[in-house]
């Protein structure tokens, strides 16, 4: 049982990282690297926890949202916010991914039209994003740098899945069942279907296979007639999408809902390993996610352990992620190879 509650642990805080190595996996297939995974999840996290904020409850910016619909020759048109608050937690997703996707698009311009060093584009969002969501979130709750905390409707509720209930008495199979697999909430398994989708889009489709030729030798996609810079665009999207939803689950799905100043706590950097450890396969990147996961969930629980000999400390356990970080990005497991084109801006011939 206490195995059990360890792995269901795991899953919930592996899940961000699952999300945000995904969205490096499309990216950097596609050869542009983002070191900024950080800096667009706690964008995303803010954003998620101060639009539901203000979606259920409209005390912080009004009653009403007036819209002027007659060029003066009419009253404006008076919506009651009030009537938002039923879909609080999916506005708050929708900013986490607007605000990720606006940031992924300035390192795509920065990085793939303006042909700049493409680390230090994503070590610039980092920093806009450490600063600027605490100097908003105190500028507009003046909770220093906090949100309120959510509830209700605000965040994203458990699913009990289908017999998981009844199923809880049979041997093995229900315990699993009924305490691992039900009983998390929707990003959560989004999280987990974003996992064959992944693999199934890179590895299926068109357009996984010009993405993946494009970051190991975009002059031969160039020269086949097909645009390199809409498809690094497309990975670098589709790499702000999924680093909102990251950042929405840390706001809006866990057990203590609302945004706090750097509540990422470098899973962007953590999320970078998982995906070097995986070798920049979908498959690779959940079970690294799981492996950092399972990791931060006895840190978690087991503030110190005793081996008779010495006793290893609680620090020693809250680092073990980070441990781990150090030691795969040293390059002692394993050698990983990332795609050749990777981190170098193309120039079309003439």
């Amino acid at each position: 049982m206490e195995l059990l509650q360890l792995m269901d642990s795991a899953l919930r805080l592996a899940t961000p990282l699952l999300l945000a190595a995904l969205a490096g996996l499309f990216s950097e297939r596609s050869g542009i690297f983002d070191i900024g995974l950080e800096g667009k999840m706690l964008a995303g996290a803010f954003a998620a926890g101060a639009f539901a904020t203000f979606a259920g409850d409209p005390s912080y910016i009004g009653e009403y949202w007036s819209v002027p619909i007659g060029l003066g020759l009419t009253d404006p048109l008076k919506i009651p916010l009030g009537s938002w608050g039923v879909w609080s937690v999916w506005i708050g997703l929708g900013a986490a991914i607007i605000v990720s996707i606006i940031l992924a698009m300035i390192h795509a311009f920065a990085s793939i039209t303006l042909r700049g060093n493409q680390l230090i584009s994503g070590v610039a969002i980092n920093f806009f994003a450490s600063g600027t969501t605490v100097l908003v979130a105190k500028q507009w709750f003046a909770m220093g740098g906090n949100t309120p905390s959510l509830d209700g409707s605000q965040r994203f509720s458990t699913i009990t899945l289908p017999g998981a209930e009844a199923a809880a008495d049979i041997p093995v199979i229900g315990p699993i069942y009924e305490g691992l697999i039900s009983g998390h909430n929707i990003i959560v398994y989004a999280a987990l279907a974003a996992v064959p989708l992944s693999w199934w889009v890179l590895f299926r489709t068109r357009f996984g296979l010009r993405l993946r030729a494009v970051g190991e030798n975009p002059g031969a996609v160039d020269t086949a007639g097909i645009s390199v810079v809409k498809l690094r665009y497309s990975a670098v999207l589709i790499a702000g999408l999924l680093c909102g939803i990251s950042g929405a689950y840390l706001s809006l799905g866990t057990s203590a809902p609302g945004f706090s100043p750097e509540m990422s706590a470098q899973r962007g950097f953590i999320a970078l390993a998982a995906l070097i450890f995986a070798k920049w396969s979908p498959k690779g990147v959940l079970g690294a996610a799981l492996l950092f996961g399972f990791l931060e969930a006895i840190g978690n629980k087991y503030q110190s352990i005793d081996i008779g000999a010495f006793v290893i400390p609680v620090q020693f356990m809250q680092a073990l992620p980070y441990i781990l970080t150090v030691v795969i990005l040293a390059g002692f497991i394993g050698k990983a190879i990332p795609p050749k084109a990777g981190g170098e801006p193309y120039v079309k011939e003439r």
